[in-house]
């Protein structure tokens, strides 16, 4: 069931530098500006150029300021597991999380200097917050679609399809075409086709 056009809600974006998280959360914003929606969006935290954890909002429905507390989120959404791990505080009791299952090891871990916990522990986690949470393969779409990067589209195509915005998959299509350079059109709307089956799976 699609929300109301009058939800008010707060998303979280987690991910590592490079990803190109604040990319999704742009067209995500923008989806919800194109659907006639009241929204604010900004960086928390970025260390883009370093690899670093890279963190953003997403506020739906007449907020003044892109400003997010521990415990207010009502969707994170993680483009890196460990990061989704990390990014829980914010998460509201029974929000929901939609996150990458494809492990992008931080420089700590391939250094040899931290472990990286296994998913079923990452998965418990995130069950003891979240009330539904979903955990896709991206990178393995994204490279199936035809680039690494648009493994963010099939995130922002599950949640889309999920039904838990005020706006459906439809308006996430229209916006790639509308906001994204032609070139990388063909391959985030594969993208945004197989993040939908994914999660239909």
């Amino acid at each position: 069931m699609i929300a109301s056009q009058h939800t008010r809600m707060r998303i979280f974006f987690t991910g590592v530098g490079g990803q190109g998280t604040l990319t999704a959360t742009t067209l995500l914003a923008r989806t919800a500006l194109d659907a006639g929606l009241d929204v604010v969006a900004g960086e928390v935290h970025g260390m883009a150029q370093r690899g670093g954890v890279v963190e953003s909002v997403m506020l739906v429905g007449g907020w003044r300021a892109p400003k997010l507390d521990l415990g207010e989120a009502d969707v994170l959404l993680g483009f890196e597991p460990l990061e989704t791990l990390r990014a829980l505080p914010w998460l509201r009791p029974g929000g929901t999380v939609f996150s990458n299952s494809d492990a992008l090891p931080p420089l700590s871990v391939s250094l040899g200097a931290a472990s990286y916990p296994d998913m079923p522990h990452i998965e418990a986690k995130t069950r003891e917050v979240a009330a539904t949470c979903y955990f896709l393969p991206c990178r393995a779409l994204g490279l199936q679609a035809g680039s690494v990067q648009s493994g963010n589209t099939v995130l922002l195509s599950a949640v889309c399809a999920s039904g838990v915005l005020p706006f459906g998959v439809d308006a996430l299509e229209q916006a790639i075409k509308n906001h994204l350079p032609a070139k990388l059109q063909e391959v985030n709307l594969r993208a945004l086709e197989l993040g939908k089956q994914a999660l239909a799976a």
